[in-house]
């Protein structure tokens, strides 16, 4: 039995063919009666439009690239639910990959998406090479999510102020009389902010000299690794700052095989607000970098600059290519205090 038609769709409403393609293209030029006659006629016809004539016929594929830095971080699906959320509502669809995964069989980061013809590439957290972002964004809209690093010119970039949460966990600690804080640090330009608010707090309260940076490699074996490391210290550090959620997971397992209990002996504080940090079991007090806002935003930039290109291409200019210049926008984070943090027994 072959699929329904739009002509079959056409016939069922008793409308053209031309009324039925506007009612599914969401045109405000059909009155609400004939609207709902078309797609209760589509519905009851099982009817999917071809999305590969209607690509043809609008020059959109309605698909936007998401290029992720590593599918094992946690953070990153808060980030693509606000991504995917916004893109949905307005008829658009993801194509994933993996970036990691990508450079390490050495295959081309960004070619697949301009063979699909992607209306737009999202990329999610570190960026890949430089060179390859350079010459993708001459032709395609391309915006940076949750990543510092710089970017090429008319690529708009959204993350976290993550100096400022790293100070506001900090600050918590301070807060509660701990003067021995340890930083688990990571690497690259979230890294070395979220050490720079650190840093810069523990200065602030003249106690930088007591709180050590431990470098980690921002995994949950990184975190274990450094914590063993700090906590062997004669004058052990009696609350930890590690660089994120997945780093805290380790530094809490080390805290347990030492034989110390957290929080009372060690107070440990994370960053990102992963869906780990709110599991009940580990109740993890951790900085909320806003993911899901992150996505938004980022999915926001990238439906102005789509739609900026499409007047610019109506208008005769190059298609994929915008003069507007890139903007950078910046989330507010805000603490979330559970139960890995407590005052100090004793200093």
């Amino acid at each position: 039995m072959r699929p329904p038609t739009i002509r079959d769709v056409a016939e069922r409403a008793g409308v053209s063919k031309s009324l039925v393609s506007l009612v599914l293209r969401g045109s405000d030029q059909v009155g609400p009666e004939r609207r709902d006659a078309v797609l209760r006629a589509a519905r009851e016809l099982g009817y999917r439009p071809n999305a590969a004539a209607r690509s043809l016929s609008e020059r959109r594929s309605r698909t936007v690239g998401v290029l992720l830095n590593d599918l094992r971080n946690p953070w990153f699906v808060d980030l693509l639910d606000g991504l995917n959320s916004l893109l949905h509502e307005n008829g658009l669809q993801m194509l994933l990959a993996d970036a990691r995964l990508n450079r390490r069989t050495g295959q081309d980061l960004t070619g697949p998406f301009l063979d699909q013809r992607a209306d737009g590439l999202v990329i999610v957290g570190t960026l890949p090479d430089p060179a390859a972002l350079d010459a993708v964004t001459a032709r395609m809209t391309v915006v940076v999510a949750g990543a510092h690093e710089p970017v090429p010119d008319g690529v708009d970039v959204v993350a976290g102020d993550d100096e400022r949460g790293a100070a506001l966990a900090t600050a918590h600690l301070v807060g509660l009389g701990h003067r021995r804080i340890a930083h688990i640090a990571g690497y690259g330009a979230v890294g070395e902010l979220r050490g720079r608010g650190f840093t810069a707090t523990t200065r602030a309260h003249g106690i930088a000299a007591q709180c050590p940076v431990e470098p980690s490699d921002m995994t949950e074996e990184g975190g274990y690794r450094a914590t063993v490391r700090l906590l062997s210290r004669p004058q052990r550090p009696t609350a930890l700052f590690a660089v994120n959620d997945i780093a805290s997971i380790g530094a809490l397992s080390a805290v347990e095989e030492l034989g110390l209990r957290v929080p009372r002996d060690v107070s440990v504080v994370g960053y990102d607000n992963t869906s780990i940090a709110r599991l009940r079991h580990v109740r993890l007090t951790t900085v909320d970098s806003a993911g899901h806002e992150i996505g938004r935003r980022a999915a926001r930039c990238l439906l102005d600059r789509v739609e900026r290109t499409e007047l610019l291409g109506d208008a005769g200019g190059a298609p994929g290519v915008t003069d507007a210049p890139g903007r950078r926008h910046l989330t507010t984070p805000s603490l979330r205090i559970r139960g890995t943090t407590a005052a100090p027994l004793t200093e």
